[in-house]
């Protein structure tokens, strides 16, 4: 481990993530100590907690930059503790830690409000990468709110979208379409993760139910004279992107 982390300091991820502050939720405490001093040795200030109901507290109480949480938690388990967050409006960025790690398990964790899964035995290198990764996705909870790509909006609490100041006029699913890929704007987006997260399906039905929901959102965003921003990517999915 400590190796490890001397290897990312190295390499130059301790400059980007110098400043940041996170919170452990970890009930083993041996892996606590473990995890706490890697990212001390990276340049990071770690508080820890043992349990649910105290990483809710200090969750709720002090500003992170990112929370990496364990799944299974004694008094209040990691998901709960997740749902409480953001139902009182922490939107602070979260990694889940889980022996779980079946695709069953990961969009349950990211459904209940992760951003991020991480299953166990896993390389500090590559929590250490994603903790990063999360750090620079901090935003404010209006920011969150809102995705933004060219002239093209969309607005998740009043639940509208609109280009060039034009009302888009999307059915439900449509904008659930459209909301998936402006969170993941400027990446190609499969066909399994749409089935995943705007779908709900665990497996490929074999229809084709993506593209004609991809073609009417199209014709709906895309006007003559305004530059495309929905591309299919050939073999690989779609992207929403400003420019080519």
């Amino acid at each position: 481990m400590d190796s490890e982390a001397q290897d990312c300091r190295k390499a130059g991820g301790d400059a980007k993530i110098a400043a940041m502050k996170i919170l452990v939720i970890e009930d083993d405490l041996e892996a606590a100590a473990y995890l706490a001093k890697a990212f001390r040795e990276a340049g990071i200030v770690a508080d820890h907690a043992s349990d649910g109901e105290a990483g809710l507290f200090m969750g709720l109480e002090n500003s992170y930059d990112v929370m990496v949480i364990d799944r299974m938690l004694p008094r209040r388990d990691g998901l709960s503790v997740i749902a409480e967050l953001r139902r009182k409006g922490v939107h602070t960025p979260v990694l889940i830690l889980s022996a779980l790690g079946q695709v069953d398990d990961r969009v349950t964790g990211l459904r209940a409000g992760g951003d991020d899964y991480l299953p166990k035995p896993y390389a500090f290198s590559e929590l250490l990468a994603r903790v990063e990764v999360l750090g620079r996705r901090k935003g404010t909870p209006e920011q969150d709110m809102v995705y933004r790509v060219a002239d093209l909006e969309l607005d998740r609490l009043s639940h509208t979208a609109r280009r060039a100041g034009r009302d888009l006029m999307l059915q439900p699913r449509e904008f659930r379409l459209l909301e998936y890929l402006m969170k993941n704007a400027g990446q190609v987006v499969t066909r399994t993760m749409l089935l995943e997260h705007v779908w709900d399906y665990h497996f490929d039905p074999q229809t084709n139910v993506i593209d004609v929901h991809i073609s009417r959102l199209r014709g709906k965003i895309e006007k003559p004279g305004s530059p495309p921003l929905l591309k299919t990517i050939r073999g690989a999915g779609y992207m929403i992107k400003d420019g080519d």
